[in-house]
């Protein structure tokens, strides 16, 4: 695996300004593997240089043409599928299967949906008397998560690219490595010096000089809610745009008449994948309360089908959290469910069997849980279920919408036309209906403290674009 000591700004690899470096550890065994450098605020200065720089042209040029350069980038990283999936695994933890069917190959068709976008979207049409122009909206700062080192990479950069844009990406500092890849990629794709730029570092540090600058005309960001709502007041007093993907804390209701065993199969699946480190996974689950037990036994016995170990083994399916620091806030809240007095049906606090180095967690859980318990509101971001019960339609309702977020969620019932009525009555911006399947192109984002904007498709192209009508 290759690390880069360097910046990747206007076209080339240049030295950091900074002296310090962040080391990179694979959480399976807990070993350094690399390190990169911190960024200072004088690296985001250079980048946001070149990025500036570079504006007028990437703009201007025809949008036939950026799409050509985004088919390049698409198979740039489809050629390099293997290495982009080996380096998931080895600084997240990803178990590889995973790792190649959705941290590798999720971001590249995305980049091929964005190639076909800018070849295709209107960015000038006729309203009336008017002619109305959809321009890009400058320079991009984009600050990514670790959970979906890629993928998060890919939702915000191949729309500003496709818009016109130009951007400084500051990724996660634990997963920067696959970061820069993509860097690697957008050199050899040929796209100009300075329309896409790369600053390593701390988010206190580079990415707060990222989301701050003054240069920056429009912050999208990724990551706790928390972090998001001190960049959006930022950039509030500021008067600029924001996009805020933030947290998450998804209903999986199964309404009476539904298939239990498949919606327990389908959601314990769903929070078990990325070892629950998914903004948007189901991890409540809503049934009827005269099935309770009966969905708690389902949701064990699932469970047990999701092997935890190493992420290179066979079978594995479960692998490490991505640090220690996360190892203890999932603890901690399983410890803090407990209290409450919720009860672990499976797993619970402690450590894997077998499993004496690594970031690993049990696999867990947890019933006898009450709308108002901790592990019901907040996001727990580990491969933790939590089991609610629920009277009737409009209590399961109350349940589901009785938390700050609403990114995400599913509904299963007897019939499509009940699930669907259910969902649109349900404050959250992306719902599966009887197990549907995850489309690309289809807008992603959340209502509530889930955050601000859409990612993908037209949608998350809009994003990027600002307005001007000319009245004749």
């Amino acid at each position: 695996m290759q690390a880069h000591d360097a910046m990747f700004i206007d076209g080339t690899w240049r030295s950091p300004l900074g002296t310090s470096a962040i080391e990179i550890r694979d959480p399976a065994h807990e070993g350094v593997i690399g390190e990169v450098p911190a960024g200072v605020a004088a690296d985001v200065d250079a980048a946001v240089a070149a990025a500036r720089a570079a504006l007028p042209g990437w703009a201007a040029t025809p949008p036939a043409r950026r799409a050509e350069h985004l088919i390049a980038l698409r198979d740039a990283l489809a050629a390099r599928r293997e290495e982009i999936a080996d380096t998931v695994t080895s600084e997240l933890g990803a178990p590889l299967p995973f790792a190649r069917a959705v941290h590798a190959d999720l971001p590249i068709t995305v980049t091929g949906t964005y190639a076909e976008l800018a070849a295709t979207h209107p960015f000038e049409e006729r309203v009336g008397n008017s002619r109305v122009f959809h321009d890009p909206i400058g320079v991009v700062g984009a600050i990514t998560p670790w959970n979906y080192p890629l993928h998060q990479v890919v939702a915000k950069a191949a729309p500003a690219l496709a818009a016109g844009c130009t951007m400084v990406l500051k990724p996660a500092e634990d997963t920067p490595l696959v970061a820069q890849l993509f860097a690697e990629a957008v050199a050899t794709a040929g796209l100009p010096p300075g329309v896409f730029n790369l600053v390593t570092g701390l988010g206190p540090v580079a990415g707060e000089a990222l989301a701050g600058h003054r240069d920056v005309d429009l912050v999208s960001f990724t990551g706790s809610t928390a972090v998001g709502a001190r960049i959006g007041a930022a950039a509030g007093g500021a008067v600029k745009p924001v996009a805020l993907e933030l947290g998450g804390k998804s209903a999986n209701v199964v309404l009476p008449g539904a298939d239990l065993a498949r919606a327990v199969k389908a959601g314990v699946a769903n929070v078990m994948a990325n070892s629950g480190q998914t903004c948007s996974a189901w991890t409540r689950l809503l049934v009827p309360e005269s099935r309770y037990e009966e969905a708690v036994e389902l949701a064990v016995a699932a469970v047990a089908r999701h092997p935890v170990g190493d992420p290179r083994a066979d079978g594995t399916r479960v692998g490490p959290l991505v640090s220690a620091a996360q190892r203890e806030r999932v603890t901690g809240y399983l410890e803090k469910g407990l209290t409450e007095g919720a009860r672990a049906a499976c797993g619970g606090p402690g450590v894997p069997a077998g499993l004496t180095r690594g970031y690993y967690v049990r696999p867990t859980v947890l019933a006898d849980v009450t709308p108002e318990m901790t592990v019901a509101q907040e996001e727990i971001f580990g491969p933790v279920l939590t089991v609610l019960g629920f009277r009737d339609t409009e209590d399961a309702l109350r349940v589901a919408d009785g938390t700050d977020y609403g990114l995400a969620g599913a509904v299963w019932a007897a019939d499509e036309a009940e699930a669907v009525a259910f969902a649109r009555r349900l404050r959250t911006g992306q719902v599966d209906v009887n197990g549907g399947r995850f489309n690309p192109l289809a807008p992603f984002g959340g209502h509530k403290r889930s955050g601000v904007g859409r990612e993908l498709g037209r949608h998350g192209l809009a994003e990027y674009l600002h307005t001007q009508s000319l009245q004749l």
